[in-house]
């Protein structure tokens, strides 16, 4: 998807001009200054390929504080609402507003499967969908493939009329203009996951049992499906973490060993991107899980426990929290490391810059291997010469707020957390009780 508007400077160093946002062509590294009508630059170090989609393609990373600023196009056909009074690195939240380049036309609907009571829920959105909107619905084979659904003749109309997709087959990333997920809050972690580039708008309704990332109601779900439609919705930006693990040279030549009959050549590296957390953990083993943690190649620490829990602020309410960490905004641009049952009495959670770059690996002296999973799934082991590095992705994913990014957050914290719920204190009656008491 092209950008709002592109320029290229004639110089040795090529600029992209995106959101009145001037972007480096290497966005891994660079100076940021503001000139005197307060428009951001960014002058890049390097020179590089300006890709197709408007965002610059990164080079070997550099290190520095402040995350990447994320890309501003979701999808064929979304973006966010240009503020050209902006002179911040990251949007001013308050100015997050999804607008439409040209109307949505293909729409991909998650449901939580194994749950029959979703069943009308999903056949009334998708008859909204195809009879009145006249849109295109990709759903998974496997949703359209359950049994209550192949038995219902009134429903087989609009069935023949859905477009299907299998995870790890089919690649839907560049058709999809809208997510919109019926189910609790691992429906929006799955569809974070079947998007590793440049993710849709997602708007989340309120069907399983937490809830705490589907601000929205179904009761009334065409009102505001034609209000997202009608653009202009607040959107909160969900940071996710881009995680390679790099396997070491004893792995790679067993995996050589292993593919050659097949003539499958072995990946070396594995890329994920994370929405709520990548956990390292001991596994199976009944030794102490013992990592060591690098922040931009310095060896910071050594985490002897259970795990390390490395989270975007969306992840801080779920294991992280659970573990001891602090809830952090989703706005806030960070990352958090907080540790699972550490042995040692000092060890605290912390909070460091998205910028910078988290690296694990298992310590020489450790007596057991390591496990790691990304937003629970995808759990693989990791042996000795193996590394996992994190950082800050530039894909966020955009989710649609169902009042404010502000109000929505402190709403689920109070509804699904029960934050600071407490019998509230009754007030003295009168000034008698009052002296009384000081006596």
């Amino acid at each position: 998807t092209a950008p709002t508007s592109l320029t290229v400077k004639a110089n040795s160093v090529n600029t992209a001009l995106i959101n009145n946002v001037f972007f480096s062509s290497c966005a891994c590294r660079f100076i940021q200054t503001v000139n005197i009508c307060g428009t951001k630059c960014i002058e890049s170090h390097r020179s590089a390929e300006i890709l197709e989609r408007g965002y610059p393609l990164c080079c070997r990373r550099g290190h520095f504080l402040h995350g990447p600023y994320p890309a501003t196009h979701f999808g064929p056909k979304a973006c966010v609402l240009p503020n050209p009074t902006s002179v911040m690195h990251i949007q001013d939240p308050a100015s997050q507003r999804l607008t439409w380049s040209k109307p949505p036309l293909n729409v991909l609907i998650i449901r939580k499967i194994r749950d029959e009571t979703l069943l009308e829920p999903f056949k009334e959105l998708c008859r909204f969908l195809v009879e009145e909107k006249h849109l295109m619905v990709y759903v998974e084979k496997k949703v359209v493939d359950d049994g209550s659904l192949m038995t219902d003749d009134s429903f087989s109309a609009i069935r023949n009329q859905l477009c299907t997709f299998r995870e790890g087959y089919d690649d839907i990333s560049d058709r999809i203009d809208l997510i919109i997920c019926l189910g609790g809050d691992g429906t929006l972690l799955y569809a974070s996951s079947l998007f590793q580039g440049s993710v849709p708008p997602v708007m989340a309704f309120h069907l399983g049992s937490l809830g705490f990332l589907t601000p929205f109601k179904f009761e009334s779900f065409k009102t505001e499906v034609d209000k997202v439609f009608e653009g202009n919705a607040a959107i909160i930006l969900r940071s996710r973490l881009r995680v390679k693990v790099v396997k070491g040279m004893f792995q790679r030549n067993e995996q050589l060993f292993s593919t050659q009959g097949n003539g499958i050549a072995p990946h070396n590296h594995i890329n994920n991107e994370v929405l709520n957390e990548v956990v390292v953990d001991r596994g199976p083993s009944s030794y102490l899980s013992n990592v060591d943690l690098y922040l931009d190649g310095r060896l910071i620490t050594s985490v002897l426990g259970d795990g390390v829990i490395v989270s975007t602020p969306t992840g801080s309410t779920a294991y992280a929290a659970a573990a001891g960490a602090s809830m952090i905004h989703p706005n806030v641009p960070a990352i958090m490391v907080t540790p699972i049952c550490p042995h040692s009495l000092s060890f605290r959670p912390i909070v460091v810059p998205a910028g910078v770059e988290l690296m694990i690996t298992l310590s020489p002296d450790a007596r057991n291997t390591a496990w790691v999973s990304f937003d629970g799934r995808k759990r693989q082991e990791i042996q000795h010469g193996d590394s996992i590095k994190i950082t800050t992705s530039c894909f966020p994913v955009p989710s649609i707020c169902c009042h404010d990014l502000v109000y929505d957050w402190f709403d689920s914290l109070a509804q699904c957390l029960h934050w600071n719920i407490r019998k509230k204190q009754t007030r003295l009656t009168d000034a008698s009780d009052s002296s009384e008491t000081e006596n």
